[in-house]
């Protein structure tokens, strides 16, 4: 009433007398009620539907089902009869139908608010209309739409098509058959709909509600736990330190190189003859146990620099690229300091800047 008096007050003209005369509303005491036929088309119009309890919806499996079992028991008796029961059935399944989406429409809104959490409410009640919403409307409107449910309202449709799809093609009243085509129609166009529905429930909407209350759940512990840290003991949580290629240090790295390489001058290099005997292959296996007997290491390139020139005299870039790829093995364990400076490792070919990497036994301190 607070609310139908504020909009009636930015009008000049007295419109309540109006209103009422339209049918759009219903006196009921002290108060008014939009009818419902306007009701539905304001819901339609904003999209904003109010959603119905399964028990509500589960009413028309009930009727349909009457309502079926009337045109059997009346298929060879009165001819209006039997056209007004088929026309009857058509419109009870359509308000199912219209009932189902509606409810999953609703549905979906409210899991994207919960998830955008656009009223900022806490983690608790979060969790508590997440499984409001599992509970009393989502779970409950998914076995009305289970086809593996044998009990369902969808089992029952489907029935009733099989029904119809015979009579449809072997009754002898034209108006009657035609009418029979028509609700064999829209029957199956709406088991196609409510397949729709139901996978929206079960392959979207459940699996995001329910991500929803877990994810709540350990974000709520989380507040709980930085509320007194030290109320508890704390397990150790051991943390590696890699640097991966593609941060802003391998970038500056690899610009260096190119620019050192980059020439003007076209410049033709004749390969000395070369046996396949003669050339080096790197066998990782080896080197790796080299470097394990070695560990822990506190310089891993100053490691390997050392390594190539104890067994070549000196150091050749392609070589101290391979014995880098050692870095990437998961049985060792790395920790550098990025601020720290980097060292010149000079080979045959280039000076290279490249950080003091420590090089450790996973999972040994």
């Amino acid at each position: 009433m607070e609310v139908l008096n504020e909009v009636l007050a930015e009008h000049d003209h007295d419109i309540l007398n109006k209103l009422i005369e339209y049918k759009f509303f219903k006196k009921i005491q002290n108060d008014y009620e939009i009818r419902p036929v306007y009701f539905k088309m304001l819901e339609f119009i904003l999209s904003e539907f109010k959603p119905l309890l399964p028990e509500t919806i589960e009413k028309y499996e009930h009727s349909i089902t009457a309502l079926f079992k009337k045109i059997k028991e009346g298929i060879s008796k009165d001819r209006n009869i039997l056209l007004q029961r088929i026309t009857d059935l058509n419109n009870e399944v359509r308000d199912f139908t219209e009932a189902v989406e509606k409810n999953t429409i609703r549905l979906i809104s409210e899991t994207k608010e919960l998830k955008s959490n656009v009223d900022k409410i806490d983690y608790r009640e979060k969790v508590r209309k997440a499984s409001f919403w599992i509970d009393y409307y989502i779970t409950p409107l998914n076995s009305i739409l289970d086809v593996g449910n044998k009990n369902s309202i969808t089992n029952r449709l489907l029935d009733i098509s099989e029904y119809i799809n015979v009579r449809r093609l072997n009754f002898e009243d034209e108006l009657a058959r035609q009418q029979f085509e028509k609700l064999y129609s829209f029957l199956a166009q709406t088991n196609d709909d409510l397949l729709k529905q139901s996978k929206t429930l079960t392959n979207e909407l459940l699996p995001l509600i329910e991500r929803i209350r877990s994810e709540s759940m350990i974000l709520t512990g989380w507040i709980e736990f930085l509320k007194n840290p030290s109320k508890s003991e704390v397990p150790f949580v051991p943390k590696s330190l890699r640097a991966y290629p593609y941060n802003n240090s391998m970038y500056f790295n690899a610009l260096e190189y190119v620019n050192e390489y980059m020439t003007n001058v076209e410049i033709y290099l004749e390969d000395p003859a070369m046996s396949a005997s003669d050339k080096w292959i790197f066998n990782k296996d080896v080197y790796m146990t080299k470097l394990t007997q070695e560990l822990p290491v506190k310089n891993f390139f100053e490691w390997a620099g050392k390594t190539l020139k104890s067994e070549y005299k000196e150091i050749e870039t392609e070589k101290f690229f391979s014995l880098s790829t050692l870095l990437f093995e998961d049985s060792i364990e790395l920790e550098f300091d990025p601020t720290a400076d980097r060292q010149v490792i000079r080979t045959s070919e280039m000076n290279l800047r490249v950080p003091k990497i420590k090089i450790k036994r996973h999972g040994l301190s």
